[in-house]
C-alpha cells in the first residue's frame, strides 16, 4: 500500500495502480528507455531450439543456479525477503523544509547521501530532497561553487512525496521507483511515522548479499 504526503498531510491512500491513475503524479513520470508499458524487454540471449527441449531449462542454468545455492548455503527454513521493512534502512537522516539549502547539501555530502526525507515542525513528512535539485541553488562556474543563492529545501524538495507501508511487497516498490525516476521511497507506519526508507541501494543490498530474494514468482 503506498500513500501521498505532502504540506497538507496524508491526501492520498491506495494501491499501486491507484496511484499510477492520480493525474499530478502521473505527470512526473520520466520516460521509459527499454520498453513501453504491457512490453516485456528482449531477452538478452536465447537457447537454441535443436539443443534444449521448449520449457526446459538449459544446462547451464542449472549449473549455476546450483553453484548460487551452495554459495550462500541456503537454509530451507529461511524464508525469503518480501517486504519493506525487511530491507528498510531503519536509521534515516531526514531533513526539515526550512532548513537553507546550501546546510542541507553541505549535510547529505557530508554522509554520502544523495536525498533525505523532509519533515515539517512537527516531524510529518512532507517531501523527499534530492542533492542535485539542492545543487541548483548555487551559482556555478566553472563546476565551482560561488555565492548560494537564498534559497531553502522547501523550495526544492519534491512533494507530495509517494510513501510505502513496512508491509509492502518490495517488487512493487522497485516498480515505483522506476516508473516515477525515484531514488527511494520513505516508509512510513499506521500511525504515519517515518520509519524507515528504501533506497535502489537497499534493494541491490538485499539482492546480492542477503538471498533469499523473492523477486520470481
Amino acid at each position: 500500500m503506498f500513500s501521498l504526503y505532502g504540506l497538507s498531510g496524508q491526501n492520498f491512500r491506495g494501491t499501486l495502480e491507484q496511484l499510477s491513475e492520480l493525474p499530478g503524479v502521473s505527470a512526473a513520470r520520466r520516460s521509459r528507455a527499454i520498453a513501453y508499458e504491457g512490453e516485456e524487454p528482449l531477452p538478452t540471449f536465447v537457447t537454441r531450439v535443436d539443443e534444449h527441449p521448449a520449457g526446459s531449462p538449459s544446462a547451464g542454468y542449472e549449473a549455476a543456479a546450483k553453484a548460487y545455492r551452495d554459495m550462500f548455503e541456503i537454509e530451507q527454513e529461511r524464508g525469503p525477503l518480501y517486504h519493506a521493512y525487511q530491507i528498510m534502512t531503519r536509521d534515516v537522516f531526514t531533513l526539515h523544509a526550512a532548513d537553507s539549502a546550501p546546510i542541507a547539501w553541505r549535510a547529505l555530502l557530508a554522509r554520502g547521501l544523495q536525498q533525505a526525507p523532509v519533515l515539517d515542525s512537527g516531524h510529518n513528512l512532507i517531501g523527499l530532497v534530492l542533492e542535485r535539485d539542492l545543487l541548483t541553488t548555487f551559482n556555478l562556474e566553472r563546476k565551482e561553487a560561488r555565492t548560494p543563492l537564498t534559497r531553502h529545501v522547501a523550495d526544492v524538495m519534491i512533494s507530495p512525496v509517494v510513501s510505502a507501508d513496512p508491509v509492502t511487497d518490495i517488487r512493487r516498490i522497485a516498480r515505483v521507483m522506476l516508473e516515477f525516476a525515484l531514488p527511494g521511497v520513505p516508509v512510513v507506519n499506521e500511525t504515519r511515522a517515518l520509519v524507515g526508507f528504501v533506497s535502489r541501494s537497499d534493494i541491490l543490498r538485499a539482492v546480492v548479499a542477503d538471498p533469499p530474494l523473492s523477486l520470481w514468482g
